[in-house]
């Protein structure tokens, strides 16, 4: 997999210069339920949507809904939600605003029930193990709002935690090896996936970060590279 991508690449110093590493535990363990909640919201906009006007849109997010304060958005009373779903300055979608102060609620929800566990939901994330990050996936679906298929895994990615994600190239990878079949995302499949991160990363030095984007660049239309 490694070769086929550093051909596509140029070689193997271009693919390796195209590979971006998840934070250290202990730069995880700083993230805050703000910071969580953020990306949580980042994610839930960009999904079905154009991502780059998510970003040029980010500045009026974060005035929106005060920086993602978990402790202010937990009282946000059912009319300014609808107020701010309103607003101008962010992608005007109730549906989606919702899950602001749903997710809010969540984190809160969860800084009580780890207390005297973990320091920190930011601590609880960093030491949930690589091993069974798809079930760290199913948490997010469960309790979270909106946070099923990539969404949760793509925030996840941008916090800094070590995931790999279900990218077309990589579910074309399972399926042209006849590893999987039927839904990418059942519970079987899942399993298989996560077992298969498993043994490369055992076999490797890579986190599951860089697998992830090793397995996409070996895959797919992406052949064309540069050479340094």
């Amino acid at each position: 997999i490694f070769a086929r991508a550093a051909e596509r690449k140029g070689d193997e110093v271009a693919l390796l210069s195209l590979l971006t590493v998840p934070k250290s535990n202990a730069e995880l363990s700083q993230v805050s339920a703000d910071d969580m909640l953020a990306e949580f919201t980042r994610a839930i906009f960009k999904s079905g949507f154009i991502w780059r006007v998510i970003e040029n849109k980010w500045q009026g997010f974060e005035e929106v809904f005060w920086n993602f304060n978990v402790d202010k958005l937990v009282l946000m009373p059912d009319d300014m939600l609808e107020r701010k779903a309103s607003d101008t300055k962010i992608i005007r979608n109730y549906t989606k605003v919702k899950t602001v102060r749903d997710n809010a609620i969540w984190l809160k929800e969860l800084e009580r029930e780890i207390q005297g566990e973990f320091a920190s939901v930011g601590e609880w994330l960093a030491q949930w193990p690589a091993n069974d990050i798809t079930g760290l996936w199913a948490h997010l679906k469960k309790h979270g709002s909106r946070l099923g298929g990539n969404t949760g895994p793509n925030a996840l990615r941008r916090l800094g935690k070590d995931t790999f994600i279900l990218t077309q190239e990589a579910e074309a990878y399972f399926r042209d090896h006849k590893i999987i079949e039927g839904g990418l995302t059942s519970k079987r499949n899942l399993a298989i996936i996560q077992n298969a991160f498993n043994q490369w990363q055992s076999e490797s030095n890579f986190s599951l970060q860089e697998i992830s984007q090793i397995l996409s660049f070996s895959m797919g239309d992406n052949k064309v590279g540069f050479s340094l």
